[in-house]
Formats: structure tokens, sequence, C-alpha cells
């Protein structure tokens, strides 16, 4: 599948394309290039929204961070040292925050979203990915010059092996892999993840990482989307080609887990001790363990991105503005969206929620069934 296409799920496609050959063509590198500031800031394409104490801080195109300081009445753009495309936000806190990127980009704020600073870019992901894979590959040799004859021991060195020829040519390319998601356990525990399987750990706020992607039964490297916990601790990964993992130890440790569907999943959330998995052409499971999966039918096709969850209340986000409301997990109803702005997260925020895709930033009331 178009790695665009896995970023966004279907979200102006062509026009991040020619952006991204626009951006090649005049030799900017985004990574080190600041946003530019802009009157229209808040209807740019925004992909990941977060709390931050009382503040609100949504990313997205250009390098565009808006922030809130009044629950969402009034948004300022704020000032970063980046312009590219940016993926997913999230905080431990009211002042520690992270984010993601494209070209690897991986940044920090101590203030609340008003300042942003770049821990991690693509070339350095590329150079953790490929010494970890190196130190694997001499780990399995030493082990097959210990057991020659272990066939298992021997397919697994073929296929590190590989994988550790594709990371040095990303090393010769340079910083184009892409960061998806960010998901903190706490302000010191995280992981972020993307683009050809990436994965990246970090045990001390950000200050360091190491690449997690060889944890994964994960041999084609296929993108990973998404991460969320559950209310048990467990950890779940969701990707393309029908990948989900999950982790019981905080994720050291990871399980791929069979689903019923082998198309590209874009999120995973819980409501009412339930797990929900939703992706292409509409497609939503549910599962009581995480282990087995039921399909959940809603009457509609379009691509499902996220989810927000209130109260008593489980909303679907997704392509073409469809907005998907449930009390009972089961059974969906169609909210209005005011228009076919594609969504790709929200926030519920005094009764109602605020949305952000296509269009920017997006306001929606709500009668709770």
């Amino acid at each position: 599948m178009d790695l665009i296409r896995s970023l966004t799920g279907f979200i102006i496609v062509s026009a991040t394309l020619m952006a991204g050959a626009a951006a090649a063509q005049s030799g900017v590198d985004r990574l080190t290039t600041p946003a530019l500031p802009s009157y229209r800031a808040a209807q740019t394409l925004l992909l990941d929204i977060a709390a931050s104490g009382n503040q609100l801080v949504a990313v997205g195109d250009q390098g565009v961070v808006m922030r809130s300081t009044d629950q969402g009445q009034s948004w300022q753009q704020q000032s970063t040292p980046f312009s590219v495309m940016l993926t997913s936000v999230c905080f431990a806190d009211a002042q520690h925050g992270w984010l993601t990127g494209h070209d690897g980009l991986l940044a920090e704020t101590d203030d609340g979203g008003v300042n942003w600073h770049l821990l991690l870019d693509g070339n350095q992901i590329n150079q953790l990915r490929l010494q970890r894979l190196q130190q694997k590959m001499a780990e399995l040799q030493a082990a097959l010059d210990a057991q020659p004859d272990n066939a298992q021991l021997a397919e697994q060195l073929d296929n590190v092996s590989w994988q550790a020829g594709d990371a040095a040519a990303a090393v010769d390319d340079g910083a184009g892999v892409p960061l998806l998601d960010i998901w903190f356990a706490d302000s010191q525990r995280g992981f972020a993840l993307g683009g050809y399987g990436l994965l990246l750990k970090t045990e001390d706020g950000g200050d360091s990482w190491a690449y997690w992607g060889d944890r994964l039964d994960n041999p084609d490297n296929f993108h990973l989307n998404a991460m969320r916990a559950d209310h048990r601790g467990n950890l779940y990964i969701v990707g393309e080609a029908g990948l989900l993992f999950r982790s019981e130890d905080g994720g050291d440790h990871w399980q791929r887990i069979e689903t019923p569907y082998d198309g590209s999943f874009f999120g995973i959330t819980e409501f009412n001790n339930q797990l929900y998995l939703m992706g292409l052409r509409g497609h939503l499971f549910r599962s009581t363990d995480g282990l087995e999966w039921l399909p959940v039918e809603t009457g509609h096709a379009a691509t499902l991105v996220s989810a927000v969850t209130q109260a008593q209340q489980l909303v679907l986000l997704g392509q073409g503005g469809l907005i998907l409301q449930s009390a009972d997990g089961q059974h969906f109803s169609q909210l209005p969206s005011g228009g076919r702005h594609s969504l790709s997260a929200g926030l519920a925020l005094n009764g109602g929620y605020i949305l952000v895709g296509e269009g920017g930033l997006h306001t929606l009331e709500v009668a709770h069934e």
C-alpha cells in the first residue's frame, strides 16, 4: 500500500506528494526550515490533537502547531524550527509533550507546546536501526556457529541480514522514514513508531532512543500506524496488512495476533472494556480479550481512521467526513459533519468534540443517544 495513504487514511494524497516533490526540487531541508506563520494555519491539514492540562495542541502539515488555552475557543500558531508534515502529538503532563513527523522527526516540549526542540531525525534513526540489526546479526551468527544445524537460527539470520541490507540502503538514501504515532506511559517511558516497521523506545523521557523494531514479528517491514494501551496495561500496535501486536510486559516483548482482515488498520481504541480495531473500507472489529476479534457492521464503507470516547459514547472518525456514534459499541448512527472533509483525530470537550483533519479544526456539538 502507498505509504502516504497509510499515513493519513487517504487524506489529500496528491497534495502531499506535490508538496514533497516541490521540496525535493527546491533542495529545502524541512527538518531545519522553520514553519511559516499563516493566518490560515487553523484551516490547514491537521492530523492529531492532544490535551495538555488546560491547553489543547494540534499538529499537521508544513510543521504547523496550533495551541489553545481557552478550551478551543481561540487558537494560536506556535513557532517551530521545522516544516515537515507532523503526524502525532501526546503529553505526559501539562508541560511535557512529544510529537512526530515525516523524515523521522521526533521533537519535545517542556512548556506545554509553546516551544519545540528536535530530539531525532530520520538520519539518526537510520543509524540506530542499522547498528541494532548489525548487532543482532552478530548475535545470531555466534549462536549459529555453536549450533550449525539449527535451521531456525539460519532462517532468522537470513531475515535479519536482509533487513540490515535494507537499513544500510536507507542510511544512504537519507532521512525519509516517517514517524506516524507516539505514545508515552509516563514522563519517562515511551514509544514512537512508523513506516517500514519502525519502532523506537525511550526510558529517559526521550533523551535517548533504542531501535525496537526487531522485537516484532514483521519480516516484511509493514508500516506501523498506531499504538494504544488498554485498561489492563497491555499495549497494542496496529499497522498495514492486518498487523496487530500485543505486549503484556510494557513493550519488552511482543506477540503477533491474528486478525480476520488483511487490510490496513489505522487505529485501535477501548470503550466499555472492549477493544475496537478500525481500518480500510469501514472495517471494524471488537474484542473482549485482545485475542479473538468479531466484526462490527456499521453500514458504511468509508475508511475509519481513529476514535474518540466520552462517557457512554464511542465516536468513530473517517474518510469523507464520516462520523459514527454509538452508545453500546455495536449499533452506530451517523452524525452530520457539515461537509466531506476527512477527519483524522479528535478530543471530547464540554459535551461535544473538537476534531482535526482536512480543513483544519472542526467543532462538533452532539445530542447524546
